[in-house]
């Protein structure tokens, strides 16, 4: 999506209008930037293992692969993105945001300990407000749970979410089971009496393989077949009617893409008119459920041939679905204005910042 302006394009020559970046990243430089918001027996068990964090976001995110940052964005000694003043200076100067939502993926996921995971992610949200939210008005941000424990998410949802910077909680992709399950309910619960979208993000830890039928040998075969974890956590949720049980949940779906959307949206509706006997919960096309209760970022958007792009957004059937997102530092090649020009004119603003005003309530 920053194509276009990474080449020299000014801002104003393709949408003069407002911007709402959905999906901005900030990364934990190290597990001592953290020490400040750990109680001291955490900072004490940290250094006597010599333990350096979690390892999920270096699986999830390489730190060589091209897709994990662009080269713009990787700072000679610093993490990229790890410092406000480096997002500030690609991202929210340059294209003159109104807000940004800002998701810090760190792996909590693949902590295993039940006392250390809500420690951890309770540092990582007192230094999102205190060194992102503090200090610059136009951030909102994902607070991050331990999402293996819905009983320990809950209470750290509960801690911060009334916080006014706090505006979607983040669920990991992959998981060791499916969202929809009721075992996740309390997360739900939480979210929705916090009024907080909740976020599936890039990332996360199963216990068995990260594919249904096992190990992938390269990570270029990871990265492509991750759209599956969507698809499997999406269905669950609208046939396990999870948006029945809790009917004003939110859902933001970031890093996914969005043109597998239709085809997978009609699969749903075929299979739920032969088997709706057994989920009699679910009192809709599966589709319908997906455009009231879900919505899409546009990075990466995978935009094929014209005639092609132009069917996919016409078969989404609503102008609502699609949020902008740079999903900065990693590197998707879309252009932007080629999306702008694809969309019909009563989506754009939508597109670029109305709906996603509307989905976090900004």
């Amino acid at each position: 999506m920053t194509t276009a302006l990474l080449a020299k394009t000014e801002r104003r020559q393709f949408w003069t209008g407002s911007v709402i970046d959905c999906d901005v990243h900030a990364n934990v430089p190290t597990i001592e930037t953290l020490f400040n918001y750990l109680d001291p027996v955490w900072v004490e068990g940290t250094k006597e293992r010599g333990w350096h964090g979690p390892t999920g976001p270096r699986l999830s995110y390489p730190p060589g692969a091209a897709t994990t940052a662009r080269d713009e964005w990787r700072p000679a000694r610093q993490m990229p993105a790890s410092q406000l003043s480096l997002l500030q200076k690609d991202i929210l100067d340059p294209w003159q945001v109104d807000r940004a939502v800002l998701n810090c993926y760190y792996g909590i996921d693949s902590l295993r300990h039940p006392d250390w995971a809500p420690a951890l992610a309770s540092a990582v949200n007192d230094w999102i407000i205190a060194e992102w939210l503090d200090k610059d008005p136009r951030l909102a941000a994902s607070l991050v749970i331990p999402a293996r424990d819905p009983i320990a998410a809950a209470a750290e949802i509960d801690r911060v979410g009334s916080h006014p910077g706090f505006v979607q909680v983040m669920l990991p992709v992959r998981s060791e089971r499916l969202y929809g399950q009721r075992i996740f309910y309390p997360i739900f619960e939480a979210a929705t009496r916090n009024d907080l979208v909740v976020g599936l993000q890039w990332g996360g830890t199963s216990e068995d393989a990260p594919s249904p039928t096992g190990y992938a040998s390269w990570y270029a075969e990871e990265y492509a077949a991750e759209t599956q974890m969507y698809l499997a956590q999406l269905t669950s949720m609208v046939f396990e009617g999870t948006f029945q049980k809790f009917p004003t949940l939110r859902v933001a779906v970031m890093e996914g893409g969005f043109t597998w959307v239709p085809m997978w949206g009609w699969s749903m509706n075929k299979k739920w008119k032969g088997l709706r006997r057994e989920t009699p919960w679910v009192d809709r096309l599966p589709m319908d459920i997906i455009r009231d209760h879900v919505r899409f970022s546009v990075a990466p958007a995978d935009l094929g041939p014209r005639e092609h792009s132009q069917r996919i957004i016409d078969w989404l059937g609503s102008d609502d679905l699609l949020m902008f997102a740079t999903d900065y530092p990693h590197r998707h090649d879309d252009r932007i204005d080629e999306l702008l020009d694809l969309v019909p004119e009563t989506m754009r603003s939508k597109l670029m910042s109305e709906t996603a005003r509307a989905w976090y309530k900004l």
